[in-house]
């Protein structure tokens, strides 16, 4: 089998490790033959190698271990919920980070222990609140005065809380994923952080372990993650709590999703926030990280059936899944590669530059614009890379979709962790 280390198909590049072609040229990922999953469980349906998962939850714990004596990953688990990913997070013994109900919900049903849970989000409600007090999570992050009436209400015993600060840093990255500048709904500035601390310090059973920021999603710079770290003192020193322990730095590490993109590593980032932690926080800070993407989305592959080819003033491949399943081009104007998987016939096909789109009403429903693809033809299973992140938890119905199932593939065994959504699914709600 020709694997993503030869360098005779280029787009395998960002596909997960160890994926290659059979001797007839159909995909194997995680040791699994896609047309065989394809059978097994239909399409479109979301692959995620759990192996290259867990190696690189272990790459990103080493890179921290080492780095600072004092520090713990935190899973960024909106990137991808699910009782299956909680408990491999579990685990591999990383905490995980919720930001809403639903997410702290799965999280707690998959056996997270809740000391090692914290609650995000710019509006959490009172039930979001009651749950996690009630669950006895290890941090909820304060982003509004509203938070602390909430919790000052609901606690019945000592509740440890961060203070989101907005350092006013903005990376190169979506405006829909910038997190830290000033316009941002994110974040608490510096006269409202005043008044926010002194009423957690004057509560009773609250108690303020430390602060948090977050600059955005998708980063492929690092300086901004060291300026973050800088302001983030500069703020802690200005507001009078330079006594605070932990310092949640957030996540944010982009990741490449086409062949030859250059983005940094693991140990790049975790080095760069080290660094800057070295240099402006104090040495027995308890240091937090968030990512996210960066440890799933390129374990990710979604496959797809091609059910039209249309020849017109471009090449169209229309395939039976898009925004439906995949929203980030849609959302975020994020490139994708593609790669026919299993042709339905055999035999040379002459390349041909193509735009695979969804079967979505919208014209903005396309996957992947201008990808050199060998003649497609209706019946053929199509792959697409680097969607283990956002693509599951931003599934939807439009048209009627039905949202597509999780196989976890791996060592060539193969298990679904989320069923198809089915018609039934569909229509239950709808109670008129």
């Amino acid at each position: 089998m020709r694997t993503a280390t030869g360098t005779d198909e280029p787009a395998l590049e960002v596909f997960p490790p160890g994926t290659g072609r059979a001797a007839d040229g159909v995909l194997v990922v995680g040791g699994c033959r896609v047309d065989e999953l394809a059978a097994a469980y239909g399409t479109p349906a979301l692959l995620v190698d759990e192996a290259h998962v867990r190696a690189t939850v272990r790459r990103c714990r080493a890179a921290l271990a080492a780095a600072w004596p004092d520090a713990q990953v935190t899973y960024a688990s909106k990137a991808f919920p699910a009782t299956a990913m909680y408990r491999l997070m579990a685990q591999e013994g990383i905490w995980v980070d919720v930001a809403g109900l639903g997410e702290l919900e799965v999280a707690l049903g998959a056996g997270v222990d809740p000391a090692t849970i914290l609650v995000h989000g710019n509006a959490k409600g009172d039930d979001l609140i009651g749950r996690a007090l009630e669950a006895g999570v290890a941090y909820v992050v304060i982003d509004n005065l509203d938070d602390v009436d909430r919790l000052e209400g609901r606690a019945t015993r000592e509740q440890r809380v961060l203070v989101r600060l907005n350092p006013d840093v903005a990376p190169q990255t979506h405006d829909a994923m910038s997190t830290g500048g000033q316009r941002s709904k994110f974040g608490l500035p510096a006269g409202l952080a005043r008044e926010v601390i002194a009423r957690v310090r004057a509560a009773n059973l609250l108690t303020l372990a430390g602060v948090h920021v977050h600059i955005g999603s998708q980063i492929h710079d690092l300086a901004p993650f060291a300026e973050s770290v800088r302001a983030l003192r500069a703020l802690v020193e200005e507001l009078g709590i330079a006594d605070v322990a932990v310092y949640d730095l957030g996540g944010g590490l982009g990741v490449p999703h086409l062949r030859g993109e250059h983005v940094p590593s693991l140990e790049e980032y975790v080095g760069t926030l080290a660094a800057a932690a070295r240099e402006h926080l104090p040495p027995a800070a308890r240091i937090l990280i968030e990512p996210g993407r960066a440890l799933v989305a390129t374990a990710g592959v979604s496959l797809y059936r091609v059910v039209t080819v249309k020849r017109a003033a471009a090449t169209f491949v229309a395939v039976d899944g898009g925004m439906g399943d995949n929203l980030e081009v849609s959302l975020y104007g994020q490139p994708f590669e593609a790669v026919i998987a299993a042709p339905r016939t055999a035999g040379p096909r002459a390349p041909e530059r193509c735009d695979v789109v969804g079967q979505h009403c919208e014209s903005g429903d396309r996957l992947v614009a201008g990808v050199e693809l060998p003649a497609p033809a209706v019946g053929d299973l199509l792959a697409v890379p680097v969607t283990g992140a956002y693509t599951h938890p931003l599934s939807n119905n439009y048209n009627g979709a039905l949202r597509p199932p999780v196989v976890f593939v791996g060592g060539g065994e193969h298990r679904a962790v989320i069923r198809r959504e089915t018609l039934a699914d569909l229509v239950r709600r709808d109670v008129a």
